[in-house]
C-alpha cells in the first residue's frame, strides 16, 4: 500500500535552509529529464497519433503503408509483410528501454496479413515457440562474412493458436527458405490471452554471438537498425513523426 497516499494526517515538514540547494538541484536534474524524454518521443508520438488514425480506417490511409515482398530500391531485404510502422528501432516506451526492432501494424482482421521471409536463409522454430520464427542468414549482404538472423514474431492469436505456416511446425531446424517465402499472418499473441498486443509483426535483425546462434533479441545491442537492409528509414531517432515508407519506385 502507498504509505504517503493513505497517510493525510501526516503533517509535512518544512525543508531546512540546507536542504533548499539540493532540492532546486534535484528539481533541475528532473526537469531536464523530462524534457529530454518530451524531446526524445515527439516523433514517436506523432507516429502513435498517426497509428491510432491508420487502425481506425486503414483503407483511407493506404499511402501510409509498406507493402509485402517489395523491394525498396537497390536494398538487399524484402519488406516483411504489409501495414503501417507504429514504431521504429530504438523508439522508447519507457525510461531506459530502447524498441529492438520495427513493429508493422497490418490492416486487416487477425490472421490475414501476410509475412514473407525478407532475405534467403535458413529457419528455425523452436518447439516452444507459438508465435515466431528466426531464419540464419549466412553471410550479411551489407558485410559479407559476417552471420545474422532475422526475427519475425506475434504471428498467432491471444490463446497462442498459431498463424505461423504448417510447412513450419514447431522444432523445424535449418529449413532453407527463399526470399519471399509466406511464413506466416500477422497476430497479436503475447503470451497472455487477457492482455494481447494490437496485431502487428515484430520484424529485428539480430546479431551472432559468435558461436553459429543468435543473441538475445531483447537488448537492443544485439541488434542492428534494420534501415539499410530494407531501405527504408526506421532509426526512431532519424525518423521522428515522419512516415517510414519507401521513398523509391520498388523494383
Amino acid at each position: 500500500m502507498n504509505r504517503l497516499a493513505g497517510s493525510p494526517s501526516l503533517p509535512l515538514a518544512r525543508p531546512s535552509s540546507r536542504r533548499w540547494p539540493w532540492l532546486v538541484g534535484t528539481g533541475l536534474v528532473v526537469g531536464a529529464l523530462a524534457a529530454a524524454l518530451y524531446l526524445g518521443m515527439r516523433g514517436g508520438s506523432a507516429r502513435l497519433l498517426r497509428l491510432r488514425q491508420y487502425l481506425a480506417d486503414p483503407a483511407a490511409h493506404s499511402d501510409w503503408q509498406i507493402r509485402a515482398g517489395d523491394r525498396c530500391g537497390d536494398a538487399p531485404f524484402l519488406l516483411p509483410t504489409d501495414g503501417y510502422v507504429g514504431f521504429g528501432w530504438g523508439d522508447s516506451f519507457r525510461p531506459g528501454h530502447a524498441h529492438q526492432g520495427v513493429d508493422i501494424f497490418g490492416p486487416t482482421e487477425l490472421g490475414r496479413t501476410p509475412v514473407v521471409a525478407a532475405f534467403a536463409g535458413f529457419l528455425t522454430r523452436l518447439p516452444d515457440w507459438r508465435s515466431a520464427v528466426i531464419i540464419r542468414i549466412p553471410d550479411d549482404p551489407l558485410q559479407p562474412g559476417r552471420q545474422i538472423w532475422t526475427y519475425y514474431t506475434h504471428m498467432a492469436d491471444p490463446q497462442g493458436r498459431s498463424f505461423i505456416d504448417a510447412a513450419f511446425p514447431p522444432g523445424t531446424t535449418e529449413r532453407f527458405v527463399a526470399a519471399g517465402t509466406h511464413l506466416g499472418y500477422q497476430g497479436n499473441y503475447s503470451a497472455d490471452p487477457d492482455n494481447p498486443t494490437g496485431m502487428h509483426l515484430h520484424f529485428s535483425i539480430v546479431r551472432d554471438d559468435g558461436a553459429g546462434s543468435f543473441r538475445n533479441e531483447l537488448k537492443i545491442a544485439n541488434t542492428l537498425d534494420p534501415t539499410p537492409y530494407l531501405g527504408i528509414e526506421v532509426n526512431a531517432e532519424q525518423l521522428g513523426g515522419s512516415l517510414a515508407v519507401c521513398r523509391e519506385t520498388p523494383a
